[in-house]
């Protein structure tokens, strides 16, 4: 399996010197979850912000080691160029010169300022609004350069503009959209004028997306694609299909499948896999509250009612202990997962200095720590203590490899005299945000669940502050905080604060290494799993492509051409 999965991912083909313009014709990428918008203000979904991308760009991207490049802005700000305050309460930025929309009119910094106010525009709903979390206003200075400014020092201050979650917009296009009239601009956010190397020409939702080549772009021998058609629907089963055996696409998204299926395809050809790792991490949280079933409805899962074994850290240890975390990523990700002991595996600035501290399975020492604590098995097997048993229901959302890896934990979870019910919930219900929904992740009707997030920007801190205790989810919120794990601890809540007062990056890395223990390795209210990579696949004469974990699959389009 090892050597499969090397092969796999070392298939990278040698390339020549890049067409010249337009001059490849047609590229044709599967996004077998279709697009449904194309404005990422209105969704943070992959399927529709990596679309979007090839049209409305940022001012920076994030590249795959968590550094910074410019797109639209001529330099990163810094403290050293001085487009970063020294008090930390603003950042100016600076345009490069010259740029234009793909309608030919100038970019200015008046169209930052007004996506910024589009954004945080009372009635909008903006779906990235942490991104622009404590700013305060935004200033033109002149028509290349803005400020913005924050209501108190901001650490980290380059969140707003920096990565494809957060693009410029144009101002004369989009100013009807503020406010509550934002999600019904149609014409806006299915075709939006941008800067980037295409241009949106039609846009099906739930089908398929087309662009042509942008004649304003501002590099003047890039793209080489004169028109990209990104097709929806399907599964990842057949959209892999379609690359790596008929060669009927050039490029497949997200190929979330079985390593054994993936390797077949591979081998033998005409097309390769290649894998980005950003900051998605599959994960088990243990809920620290009682989702029991003789509650009233509007008292399950919460802070009322203490969950009757889980608060116990020595429960939460074994369950941790007792799992094969590379004998996991090996059978059920292959070359999409590697295992991991952190919700924060990267960058490496802030990841654990022992990254492998829960790599070994530990079986009988997970029973030896149940015993210590009174936990003895029953009659049945199943362990239990003052009338309590260690019987749990362990939940996630429809999806194979995702069934695989709960038959395994079921398994091993066993082998510790913990009994486990699984659950499935179908992806648009576990995922979905209806306060009415009992089977959603924020609600957590269940002992155990297991799925993905991520973090957009290389420092973490608006990431683990998720995890504070006003952000738990519950009636009085409408169940919408981030915190569905139920966790709370003043000690955590002090460090995040302290963690939002920390300029310097060596504190910042060490309180957030910290800060990630208590939840994890520390604590065990979160069991990280695999570092999950996002797979796709290409035909073998594109060239060009390269991953990011951070930006997607599509980040560097303008850079892809054909060898043949």
């Amino acid at each position: 399996m090892n050597r499969i999965v090397a092969s796999v991912l070392a298939l990278m083909v040698a390339s020549p010197a890049i067409a010249e313009r337009g001059t490849d014709g047609e590229l044709r990428a599967l996004y077998w979850q279709a697009a449904m918008v194309l404005n990422p203000y209105l969704s943070t979904s992959a399927k529709d912000v990596e679309p979007a991308g090839l049209a409305v760009e940022p001012l920076a991207i994030v590249e795959d080691d968590g550094t910074m490049t410019p797109r639209l802005a001529q330099e990163i700000p810094s403290i050293e160029n001085g487009g970063i305050a020294e008090d930390y309460r603003s950042v100016t930025w600076k345009l490069k010169p010259g740029l234009l929309w793909s309608d030919g009119t100038p970019v200015t910094a008046e169209d930052v300022k007004f996506t910024a106010d589009y954004c945080m525009a009372p009635g909008f709903g903006c779906a990235v609004l942490d991104e622009f979390e404590n700013i305060s206003s935004v200033e033109v200075i002149d028509e290349t350069t803005l400020r913005i400014n924050f209501d108190q020092p901001k650490y980290v201050p380059l969140q707003a503009f920096v990565g494809q979650r957060t693009p410029v917009l144009q101002k004369a296009q989009f100013e009807p959209c503020l406010g509550a009239a934002g999600a019904s601009c149609t014409e806006q956010n299915f075709g939006p004028i941008g800067t980037g190397p295409f241009k949106v020409t039609n846009f099906l939702p739930g089908d398929v997306v087309q662009f042509d080549i942008n004649p304003h772009y501002r590099e003047a021998d890039k793209p080489a694609f004169s028109s990209v058609t990104i097709k929806g629907g399907g599964n990842a089963m057949a959209a892999a299909r379609a690359v790596l055996e008929t060669g009927e696409f050039d490029f497949a998204w997200n190929l979330q499948l079985a390593p054994d299926v993936v390797a077949a395809m591979v081998e033998g050809s005409n097309g390769s896999l290649t894998a980005a790792f950003g900051s998605m991490v599959e994960r088990i949280e243990l809920n620290q509250t009682d989702p029991g079933f003789g509650l009233p409805p509007e008292e399950r899962s919460t802070t009322a009612h203490p969950h009757p074994f889980l608060t116990d850290p020595a429960v939460r240890k074994a369950l941790s202990m007792a799992i094969d975390r590379p004998l996991l990523a090996e059978l059920t990700y292959g070359p999409a997962g590697k295992a991991t002991c952190s919700i924060v595996p990267t960058p490496p600035a802030f990841a654990p200095l022992d990254p492998e501290a829960c790599f070994a399975q530990d079986i009988a020492g997970a029973n030896e720590v149940l015993d210590q604590a009174g936990w003895l098995p029953g009659a049945n097997g199943i362990r239990e203590k003052d009338g309590i048993a260690l019987s749990l229901v362990f939940q996630t959302s429809v999806n194979s490899v995702r069934q695989d890896v709960q038959a395994l934990i079921k398994q091993w979870w066993s082998e510790i005299g913990v009994q486990t019910e699984l659950k499935t919930v179908e992806g648009s219900v576990f995922f979905g945000g209806d306060q009415e929904n009992p089977d959603s992740l924020q609600k957590f009707h269940a002992d155990a669940q297991m799925y993905t997030d991520a973090f957009y920007s290389p420092d973490p801190a608006s990431f683990l502050n998720k995890f504070v205790c006003a952000n738990i989810p519950s009636p009085e919120n409408q169940w919408q905080g981030k915190n569905p794990t139920r966790f709370c601890d003043p000690a955590y809540d002090d460090g995040i604060a302290q963690l939002h007062r920390t300029a310097d990056l060596q504190e910042r890395q060490d309180l957030a290494r910290e800060l990630e223990a208590m939840l994890t390795h520390d604590g065990h209210y979160m069991l990280p799993l695999i570092h999950r990579g996002m797979v796709s696949a290409h035909v073998n004469s594109l060239a060009g492509i390269s991953p990011n974990g951070w930006e997607g699959q599509l980040w560097n389009i303008a850079d892809w051409y054909r060898t043949e």
